[in-house]
């Protein structure tokens, strides 16, 4: 699995060039614990490989495209949020929220039409607990997304179900552009809280996140670190 987009500047004169022929898509941001699940997940692996935009979102990933000689721009889901609307705003379309709760969709909705000049939000759905991107309802929501006129749609339900999603969207949803953005809506919300600028240009806001919810979250770093001195060697490879 490949990042494909490397900066911001490409991934705006991309995503506008959709925006304005109506023309859907789907955006992941890869990092090490998506390749985890790719490992043992094959559905997961194929509903990434559909993706048609892969940024990186994890200082690893950026650090071994450097040591394979193909470098990559950081570009977390978290931070793409805002760009997303405004390249939106720009081309006169209309966003989706998808994900999260109702009350964290209204408060981001509120949040983005401050900070965003023109932004139209023309649909906001909270799938039920449980939700499973694959079923018929999963599609209904996908049409329903269609229907409402937004050009773009935010995905904040997290790996692998929001990449799942976006992937049925190319059958159900052909003109909305999807972006998997995981919390990325709940921190605009306030119902999470991003770790400080200070750890995220250290490199260290997993640190921040581990100890936040340590029961939670420890074993997900202890697989993404192992899988570690295979993408080293794989970078090793390519920059040979």
């Amino acid at each position: 699995m490949r990042v494909n987009v490397g900066s911001l500047t490409e991934l705006e004169s991309q995503v506008r060039d959709r925006l304005k022929q109506k023309q859907g898509f789907s955006l992941a941001t890869i990092n090490l614990d998506h390749l985890v699940k790719m490992d043992r997940d094959a559905a997961f692996y194929a509903a990434y490989d559909k993706q048609d935009f892969v940024v990186a979102d994890g200082n690893p990933i950026v650090w071994t495209s450097k040591l394979a000689k193909t470098p990559v721009d950081l570009l977390p889901g978290s931070d793409l949020v805002l760009p997303l609307c405004e390249w939106a705003a720009k081309e006169g379309r209309s966003i989706a929220l998808l994900g999260s709760t109702e009350a964290a969709l209204s408060d981001a909705a509120n949040a983005l039409s401050t900070r965003v000049a023109g932004l139209e939000v023309a649909c906001m759905i909270a799938p039920p607990f449980g939700f499973d991107p694959m079923s018929d309802d999963a599609a209904e929501i996908l049409r329903t997304v269609e229907a409402s006129g937004a050009s773009l749609c935010f995905l904040a339900l997290g790996a692998p179900k929001q990449e799942l999603l976006a992937a049925r969207a190319q059958d159900f949803a052909p003109s909305v552009g999807f972006a998997s953005i995981g919390a990325g809506l709940d921190f605009l919300a306030g119902t999470q809280t991003r770790a400080p600028k200070w750890a995220r240009r250290l490199a260290i806001e997993w640190v921040w996140r581990l100890l936040l919810n340590p029961k939670r979250l420890w074993k997900r770093y202890f697989d993404s670190g192992m899988i570690m001195p295979r993408l080293v060697l794989h970078a090793l490879r390519q920059r040979t």
